[in-house]
C-alpha cells in the first residue's frame, strides 16, 4: 500500500502568483481588462459570440388533441391550461403585429432612403449643369480677350512694318492661340 500511495503521489505545481482582484467600474475598464486576459495567451482562439436569433413564438399544433369543451364542469386545472393557451396566442399576436409594425418601418425608409437619392441626384445633376455653364462662358471670354489681343497687334503691326506683316502674323498666331500642352 505504501508503494501505490508513493507512485500517486503527484509532483507539486509551480505556483501562480497571486492576482489582485480588480472591480471594473465602468464598460471601458470591463473591456480592459477582457483585452488584457486575451492578449497574456494570444495562441489561444477567442471566443466570438454568434449573433442573437430573433424570438419567434411557436408555431400551433397541427392537431389539438384536449379540445375545451362548452359544458359546465371543468375541472379546476382547466383554468391554467386554457390561461397558458390564452397567453401564448396574445404573444403569438404580438409578435406579429410587431413584425408587420418592423415591415413597414423598413418599406418607408426605403422610400425615404429612394427620395432623398433621387433628390441628390438632381442637386447634383443641377450643379454639374451651373459648373459647365461656369466653363463655357470662362472659355468664350478668353477667346473674346485672344480675338482682341491679336485685333490690337495686327493694327499695332501694320502701322509699324507694313512690308513684312505676313510673316510677323503668321508667328503670333501659333504664340496667341491656346495650348493645352503647355497647360494654359
Amino acid at each position: 500500500m505504501a508503494s501505490s500511495a508513493a507512485s500517486s503521489v503527484r509532483p507539486p505545481r509551480p505556483k501562480k502568483e497571486p492576482q489582485a482582484l480588480v472591480i471594473p467600474k465602468n464598460a471601458a475598464e470591463e473591456q480592459k481588462l477582457k483585452l488584457e486576459r486575451l492578449m497574456k495567451n494570444p495562441d489561444k482562439a477567442v471566443p466570438i459570440p454568434e449573433k442573437m436569433s430573433e424570438w419567434a413564438p411557436r408555431p400551433p399544433p397541427e392537431f389539438v388533441r384536449d379540445v375545451m369543451g362548452s359544458s359546465a364542469g371543468a375541472g379546476s386545472g382547466e383554468f391554467h391550461v386554457y390561461r397558458h393557451l390564452r397567453r401564448r396566442e396574445y404573444q403569438r399576436q404580438d409578435y406579429m403585429d410587431a413584425m408587420a409594425e418592423k415591415q413597414k418601418l423598413d418599406a418607408e425608409f426605403q422610400k425615404r432612403l429612394e427620395k432623398n437619392k433621387i433628390a441628390a441626384e438632381e442637386q447634383t445633376a443641377k450643379r454639374r449643369k451651373k459648373r459647365q455653364k461656369l466653363k463655357e462662358k470662362k472659355l468664350l471670354s478668353k477667346k473674346m480677350k485672344l480675338e482682341q489681343k491679336k485685333q490690337e497687334e495686327g493694327s499695332s503691326q501694320s502701322q509699324e512694318q507694313p512690308s513684312s506683316g505676313s510673316e510677323v502674323a503668321s508667328g503670333t498666331e501659333e504664340e496667341d492661340e491656346p495650348s493645352f500642352i503647355m497647360g494654359r
